[in-house]
Protein backbone atom coordinates (compact mmCIF):
# COMPACT_ATOMS: atom_id res chain seq x y z
CA UNK A 1 0.00 0.00 0.00
CA UNK A 2 0.86 3.65 -0.45
CA UNK A 3 0.46 7.20 0.75
CA UNK A 4 -2.71 7.70 2.48
CA UNK A 5 -3.45 3.89 2.49
CA UNK A 6 -0.83 2.83 3.91
CA UNK A 7 -0.99 5.38 6.70
CA UNK A 8 -4.45 4.40 7.32
CA UNK A 9 -3.67 0.72 7.67
CA UNK A 10 -0.52 1.57 9.59
CA UNK A 11 -2.54 3.45 12.60
CA UNK A 12 -5.41 0.65 12.37
CA UNK A 13 -2.64 -2.09 13.31
CA UNK A 14 -2.38 -0.02 16.62
CA UNK A 15 -5.12 -1.71 17.36
CA UNK A 16 -5.34 -4.82 15.73
CA UNK A 17 -2.42 -7.31 16.12
CA UNK A 18 -1.12 -9.41 13.20
CA UNK A 19 -3.57 -8.93 10.73
CA UNK A 20 -2.86 -7.07 8.30
CA UNK A 21 -4.21 -8.99 5.33
CA UNK A 22 -7.59 -8.27 7.06
CA UNK A 23 -6.70 -4.41 7.28
CA UNK A 24 -5.85 -4.24 3.59
CA UNK A 25 -9.16 -5.54 2.31
CA UNK A 26 -11.43 -3.27 4.24
CA UNK A 27 -9.83 -0.25 3.14
CA UNK A 28 -10.09 -1.42 0.06
CA UNK A 29 -13.50 -2.07 0.20
CA UNK A 30 -14.00 1.88 1.63
CA UNK A 31 -12.12 2.87 -1.10
CA UNK A 32 -13.97 1.27 -3.63
CA UNK A 33 -17.37 2.41 -2.22
CA UNK A 34 -18.16 -0.93 -0.76
CA UNK A 35 -20.01 -2.66 2.47
CA UNK A 36 -18.17 -5.30 3.76
CA UNK A 37 -19.68 -8.50 6.10
CA UNK A 38 -17.22 -9.90 8.89
CA UNK A 39 -18.46 -13.10 9.69
CA UNK A 40 -16.52 -14.94 12.50
CA UNK A 41 -17.10 -16.53 16.01
CA UNK A 42 -16.96 -14.01 19.41
CA UNK A 43 -14.13 -12.34 20.58
CA UNK A 44 -11.55 -12.33 17.73
CA UNK A 45 -11.67 -8.85 16.91
CA UNK A 46 -14.76 -8.11 14.26
CA UNK A 47 -15.87 -4.87 16.40
CA UNK A 48 -12.08 -3.73 17.53
CA UNK A 49 -11.69 -3.74 13.66
CA UNK A 50 -14.40 -1.66 12.48
CA UNK A 51 -14.37 0.80 15.29
CA UNK A 52 -10.54 0.84 14.69
CA UNK A 53 -11.31 2.22 10.86
CA UNK A 54 -13.65 4.81 12.11
CA UNK A 55 -11.77 5.99 14.38
CA UNK A 56 -8.48 6.43 11.99
CA UNK A 57 -10.95 8.68 9.69
CA UNK A 58 -12.44 11.97 10.77
CA UNK A 59 -15.61 11.03 10.06
CA UNK A 60 -19.51 10.22 11.85
CA UNK A 61 -19.65 6.59 13.15
CA UNK A 62 -22.88 5.07 14.68
CA UNK A 63 -23.32 1.61 16.06
CA UNK A 64 -26.41 -0.27 15.87
CA UNK A 65 -26.43 -3.82 18.41
CA UNK A 66 -28.63 -6.08 17.21
CA UNK A 67 -30.93 -7.87 19.02
CA UNK A 68 -34.14 -10.02 17.87
CA UNK A 69 -36.51 -6.94 19.08
CA UNK A 70 -34.53 -4.36 17.31
CA UNK A 71 -37.00 -3.11 14.81
CA UNK A 72 -36.81 -1.00 11.46
CA UNK A 73 -36.99 2.35 12.79
CA UNK A 74 -34.40 1.54 14.95
CA UNK A 75 -32.05 1.90 11.84
CA UNK A 76 -33.73 4.49 10.43
CA UNK A 77 -35.50 6.13 12.06
CA UNK A 78 -38.87 7.43 12.56
CA UNK A 79 -41.23 10.23 12.36
CA UNK A 80 -42.22 11.99 16.13
CA UNK A 81 -45.71 14.34 16.78
CA UNK A 82 -44.49 18.07 18.43
CA UNK A 83 -47.65 18.85 20.13
CA UNK A 84 -46.02 22.48 20.12
CA UNK A 85 -45.96 22.38 16.13
CA UNK A 86 -48.70 20.10 15.79
CA UNK A 87 -46.83 18.77 13.16
CA UNK A 88 -44.55 15.35 12.66
CA UNK A 89 -41.17 15.87 12.64
CA UNK A 90 -38.59 13.87 11.08
CA UNK A 91 -36.03 12.18 13.30
CA UNK A 92 -33.54 9.92 11.40
CA UNK A 93 -31.63 6.87 13.04
CA UNK A 94 -28.10 6.04 13.31
CA UNK A 95 -27.45 5.14 10.12
CA UNK A 96 -27.35 8.55 8.89
CA UNK A 97 -23.84 8.34 9.34
CA UNK A 98 -20.75 7.88 7.51
CA UNK A 99 -19.51 4.56 8.60
CA UNK A 100 -22.18 2.82 10.06
CA UNK A 101 -21.43 -0.72 12.52
CA UNK A 102 -24.09 -3.27 12.32
CA UNK A 103 -22.89 -5.64 15.04
CA UNK A 104 -24.13 -8.86 15.14
CA UNK A 105 -26.25 -8.30 11.82
CA UNK A 106 -27.85 -11.82 11.51
CA UNK A 107 -29.16 -11.75 15.64
CA UNK A 108 -32.30 -9.56 14.61
CA UNK A 109 -35.14 -10.57 12.10
CA UNK A 110 -35.64 -10.56 8.75
CA UNK A 111 -37.72 -7.90 8.75
CA UNK A 112 -35.48 -5.32 10.38
CA UNK A 113 -32.87 -6.83 8.38
CA UNK A 114 -34.12 -5.77 5.29
CA UNK A 115 -34.27 -1.99 6.85
CA UNK A 116 -30.45 -1.71 5.13
CA UNK A 117 -31.31 -2.42 2.16
CA UNK A 118 -32.47 0.75 0.79
CA UNK A 119 -29.34 2.59 2.50
CA UNK A 120 -26.58 -0.02 1.05
CA UNK A 121 -27.33 -0.21 -2.68
CA UNK A 122 -28.88 4.20 -3.14
CA UNK A 123 -27.24 6.20 0.11
CA UNK A 124 -30.86 7.11 1.27
CA UNK A 125 -33.38 6.50 3.74
CA UNK A 126 -37.28 6.93 3.09
CA UNK A 127 -39.36 7.99 6.42
CA UNK A 128 -42.92 8.41 5.67
CA UNK A 129 -42.10 9.50 1.95
CA UNK A 130 -38.90 11.88 3.14
CA UNK A 131 -36.35 10.84 1.32
CA UNK A 132 -33.14 11.55 2.99
CA UNK A 133 -29.65 11.43 1.80
CA UNK A 134 -26.92 10.05 4.17
CA UNK A 135 -23.55 11.57 4.15
CA UNK A 136 -20.51 11.09 1.44
CA UNK A 137 -18.87 8.84 2.20
CA UNK A 138 -20.99 5.85 3.07
CA UNK A 139 -19.81 2.91 4.42
CA UNK A 140 -21.80 -0.14 5.74
CA UNK A 141 -20.00 -2.77 8.00
CA UNK A 142 -22.13 -5.55 9.36
CA UNK A 143 -20.66 -8.34 12.11
CA UNK A 144 -22.01 -11.57 12.12
CA UNK A 145 -21.56 -14.91 13.86
CA UNK A 146 -21.39 -18.16 11.92
CA UNK A 147 -24.80 -19.32 10.94
CA UNK A 148 -24.97 -22.51 13.16
CA UNK A 149 -24.92 -20.47 16.22
CA UNK A 150 -27.83 -20.54 18.49
CA UNK A 151 -29.92 -17.61 17.95
CA UNK A 152 -29.27 -16.38 14.25
CA UNK A 153 -31.40 -15.74 11.10
CA UNK A 154 -29.61 -16.14 8.00
CA UNK A 155 -28.98 -13.06 5.79
CA UNK A 156 -31.29 -12.91 3.14
CA UNK A 157 -29.54 -13.28 -0.59
CA UNK A 158 -30.60 -9.35 -1.58
CA UNK A 159 -28.69 -8.37 1.68
CA UNK A 160 -25.40 -10.32 1.00
CA UNK A 161 -25.40 -9.23 -2.14
CA UNK A 162 -25.51 -5.99 -1.30
CA UNK A 163 -22.18 -6.48 0.87
CA UNK A 164 -18.46 -6.15 -1.99
CA UNK A 165 -17.28 -8.39 0.36
CA UNK A 166 -17.44 -11.37 3.09
CA UNK A 167 -14.19 -11.21 5.32
CA UNK A 168 -12.85 -13.54 8.61
CA UNK A 169 -10.78 -12.00 10.92
CA UNK A 170 -9.59 -15.83 12.17
CA UNK A 171 -7.11 -16.20 15.36
CA UNK A 172 -3.90 -14.23 15.01
CA UNK A 173 -1.02 -16.68 15.37
CA UNK A 174 1.12 -17.01 18.69
CA UNK A 175 3.64 -14.44 17.63
CA UNK A 176 0.60 -12.17 17.31
CA UNK A 177 -1.20 -13.17 20.37
CA UNK A 178 2.35 -12.86 22.35
CA UNK A 179 2.45 -9.35 21.03
CA UNK A 180 -1.27 -8.10 21.70
CA UNK A 181 -0.66 -9.53 25.14
CA UNK A 182 2.12 -7.59 25.52
CA UNK A 183 -0.12 -4.16 24.12
CA UNK A 184 -2.79 -5.21 26.53
CA UNK A 185 -0.93 -5.54 29.55
CA UNK A 186 0.62 -2.13 28.75
CA UNK A 187 -2.13 -0.45 27.90
CA UNK A 188 -1.38 0.86 24.26
CA UNK A 189 -3.81 -1.65 22.98
CA UNK A 190 -6.93 0.06 24.04
CA UNK A 191 -5.32 3.49 23.64
CA UNK A 192 -7.49 6.02 21.69
CA UNK A 193 -6.71 5.90 17.95
CA UNK A 194 -6.35 9.27 16.73
CA UNK A 195 -7.50 10.14 12.95
CA UNK A 196 -5.21 10.17 10.43
CA UNK A 197 -7.30 11.30 7.48
CA UNK A 198 -10.67 13.03 6.62
CA UNK A 199 -13.59 12.78 4.92
CA UNK A 200 -12.03 14.80 1.81
CA UNK A 201 -9.36 12.66 1.79
CA UNK A 202 -11.53 9.46 1.12
CA UNK A 203 -13.18 11.03 -1.19
CA UNK A 204 -10.89 12.30 -2.89
CA UNK A 205 -8.96 8.46 -3.02
CA UNK A 206 -12.68 7.03 -4.35
CA UNK A 207 -12.46 9.21 -6.85
CA UNK A 208 -9.07 8.44 -8.29
CA UNK A 209 -9.91 4.74 -8.00
CA UNK A 210 -12.65 5.48 -10.19
CA UNK A 211 -10.12 6.87 -12.90
CA UNK A 212 -8.27 3.57 -12.97
CA UNK A 213 -7.82 2.57 -16.22
CA UNK A 214 -9.46 -1.13 -17.10
CA UNK A 215 -8.87 -2.18 -20.76
CA UNK A 216 -11.22 -3.51 -22.44
CA UNK A 217 -9.83 -6.99 -22.77
CA UNK A 218 -10.05 -7.39 -18.14
CA UNK A 219 -13.79 -6.50 -18.59
CA UNK A 220 -14.32 -8.87 -20.70
CA UNK A 221 -12.33 -11.39 -18.66
CA UNK A 222 -14.12 -9.98 -15.12
CA UNK A 223 -17.89 -10.49 -17.96
CA UNK A 224 -16.29 -14.14 -18.12
CA UNK A 225 -15.87 -14.92 -14.46
CA UNK A 226 -19.23 -13.75 -13.62
CA UNK A 227 -20.75 -15.92 -16.23
CA UNK A 228 -18.66 -18.72 -15.55
CA UNK A 229 -20.45 -18.54 -12.04
CA UNK A 230 -23.73 -18.67 -13.55
CA UNK A 231 -23.00 -21.92 -15.91
CA UNK A 232 -21.13 -24.04 -12.99
CA UNK A 233 -22.40 -26.86 -12.11
CA UNK A 234 -22.16 -26.78 -8.39
CA UNK A 235 -23.70 -23.19 -8.30
CA UNK A 236 -27.57 -23.01 -8.50
CA UNK A 237 -27.44 -18.76 -7.94
CA UNK A 238 -24.05 -17.20 -9.55
CA UNK A 239 -23.00 -13.82 -9.92
CA UNK A 240 -25.70 -10.90 -10.32
CA UNK A 241 -24.52 -8.27 -12.43
CA UNK A 242 -23.89 -6.17 -9.45
CA UNK A 243 -20.98 -8.58 -8.75
CA UNK A 244 -19.66 -7.87 -11.46
CA UNK A 245 -19.66 -4.13 -11.00
CA UNK A 246 -18.30 -4.90 -7.41
CA UNK A 247 -15.41 -6.96 -8.73
CA UNK A 248 -14.06 -4.20 -11.28
CA UNK A 249 -14.35 -1.58 -8.62
CA UNK A 250 -12.38 -3.74 -6.35
CA UNK A 251 -9.73 -4.48 -9.08
CA UNK A 252 -9.40 -0.35 -9.46
CA UNK A 253 -9.16 -0.38 -5.75
CA UNK A 254 -6.36 -3.00 -5.47
CA UNK A 255 -4.29 -1.16 -8.81
CA UNK A 256 -4.90 1.93 -6.41
CA UNK A 257 -3.34 0.69 -3.84
CA UNK A 258 0.17 -0.69 -5.59
CA UNK A 259 0.24 2.84 -7.01
CA UNK A 260 -1.10 1.90 -10.31
CA UNK A 261 -3.32 4.22 -12.71
CA UNK A 262 -4.49 0.88 -14.78
CA UNK A 263 -5.19 -2.57 -13.87
CA UNK A 264 -3.66 -5.79 -14.54
CA UNK A 265 -5.31 -9.40 -14.88
CA UNK A 266 -3.82 -10.24 -11.30
CA UNK A 267 -5.68 -7.32 -10.06
CA UNK A 268 -9.48 -9.01 -11.63
CA UNK A 269 -8.02 -12.02 -10.33
CA UNK A 270 -7.84 -10.81 -6.32
CA UNK A 271 -11.06 -9.06 -6.64
CA UNK A 272 -13.28 -12.24 -8.06
CA UNK A 273 -11.82 -13.94 -4.95
CA UNK A 274 -12.59 -11.01 -2.33
CA UNK A 275 -16.84 -9.92 -4.56
CA UNK A 276 -17.98 -13.83 -5.41
CA UNK A 277 -18.17 -16.80 -3.14
CA UNK A 278 -20.68 -15.00 -0.94
CA UNK A 279 -23.13 -14.28 -3.63
CA UNK A 280 -22.99 -17.36 -4.77
CA UNK A 281 -25.97 -19.98 -3.57
CA UNK A 282 -24.58 -23.89 -4.24
CA UNK A 283 -26.61 -26.42 -5.13
CA UNK A 284 -27.37 -29.29 -2.87
CA UNK A 285 -25.53 -31.38 -3.95
CA UNK A 286 -21.83 -29.19 -4.02
CA UNK A 287 -23.30 -28.62 -0.14
CA UNK A 288 -23.25 -32.85 0.32
CA UNK A 289 -19.83 -33.31 -0.85
CA UNK A 290 -18.69 -30.39 1.16
CA UNK A 291 -17.79 -27.83 -1.63
CA UNK A 292 -17.65 -24.43 -0.41
CA UNK A 293 -17.68 -21.55 -2.69
CA UNK A 294 -13.92 -20.52 -2.47
CA UNK A 295 -13.22 -23.62 -3.93
CA UNK A 296 -15.76 -23.53 -7.08
CA UNK A 297 -14.40 -19.76 -7.97
CA UNK A 298 -10.52 -20.61 -7.32
CA UNK A 299 -11.52 -23.64 -9.73
CA UNK A 300 -13.20 -21.07 -12.60
CA UNK A 301 -10.51 -18.59 -12.27
CA UNK A 302 -8.21 -21.67 -13.20
CA UNK A 303 -10.18 -22.70 -16.47
CA UNK A 304 -10.82 -19.14 -17.39
CA UNK A 305 -8.40 -17.97 -20.08
CA UNK A 306 -6.27 -14.98 -18.81
CA UNK A 307 -5.61 -12.01 -21.01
Amino acid sequence: MKGNALKLKENMELRIAGKGDVIEQIIIALLSDGHVLIEDVPGVGKTTLAKALAESIALSFSRIQCTPDTTPSDITGTSIYDPKEQSFKTVTGPVVSNIVLVDELNRTSPKTQSALLEVMEENMITIDGDHIKVPEPFMVIGTQNPAEMAGTYPLPESQLDRFMMKLSVGYPDANASADMAKRYLDGSLSAETTAVLSSDDILKMQAEVKRVAVQENLCVYAANIAQGTRDAAEVFVGASPRALLALLRCAQALAYTSDRNYCIPEDILEAAKLTLPHRLILTSEAKMSHISKEDVVNNLLLKIKVP
